[in-house]
């Protein structure tokens, strides 16, 4: 499973890169890739922080994947209007959360994309981090353009397609990244055993 998504990822960033077709994208996406960490380590090629997107958080603030970078990043693709398999997601991202030891907490950052960006305004986004107690800085809550969302999805191996004004059927898949933006596991259903996946988070955190 791991080698597949892994393999789908390096797919979906040549996609997302070849589609930049002007001489001046193919440029930004050429020197991102030699974007320089605060430690002077070049971020690697297959980094989701080499893609060109843009992002607001529940905050209204603007940010872009890098951004995130130094961190172990715990991340998965809801939609706040969910009923059904959301809640689950949400669920299981607080139970991985719970079994961080205390001395690695500040080390990994949660992260919940929306698939729905008409309807998950910044506002909205901070309304569901309060609804669900996850108003604590470890929480960061994404909404970027639906062409930013789309590929960014592709890069994750999740689909999602709305089948209703309000109603989104989606994948249901955590990833967790490596502090450069590799990515390092993947956990897919709900409510599974997530032993593997906090394991992962162990071992990467600082």
């Amino acid at each position: 499973m791991k080698n597949f998504r892994h393999i789908a990822m390096i797919i979906a960033l040549a996609a997302v890169f070849s589609c930049n077709n002007t001489s001046e994208k193919n440029t930004a996406a050429v020197e991102a890739t030699k974007v320089k960490k605060a430690e002077g380590e070049t971020i690697p090629e297959m980094s989701i922080y080499n893609l060109p997107s843009h992002w607001t958080t529940q905050n209204g603030e603007e940010i872009e994947l890098k951004d995130l970078q130094g961190k172990v990043v715990v991340m998965v693709m809801i939609y706040t209007t969910c009923k059904a398999a959301c809640p689950r997601l949400v669920a299981d991202m607080r139970n991985i959360e719970k079994q961080i030891p205390d001395e690695k907490k500040d080390d990994v950052q949660y992260v919940f994309v929306s698939i729905d960006p008409e309807t998950d305004t910044p506002e909205r986004l901070k309304a569901f981090a309060k609804e669900n107690e996850m108003e604590d800085e470890k929480w960061l809550f994404l909404r970027g353009t639906e062409g930013d969302t789309r590929e960014f999805a592709a890069v994750l191996a999740v689909n999602y397609k709305q089948i209703s004004p309000m109603d989104f059927s989606h994948s249901n898949i955590i990833s967790v990244f490596e502090q450069n933006g590799e990515m390092a596991h993947q956990q897919e259903g709900l409510g599974v055993d997530n032993k593997e996946t906090v394991q992962a988070i162990i071992d990467l955190a600082k």
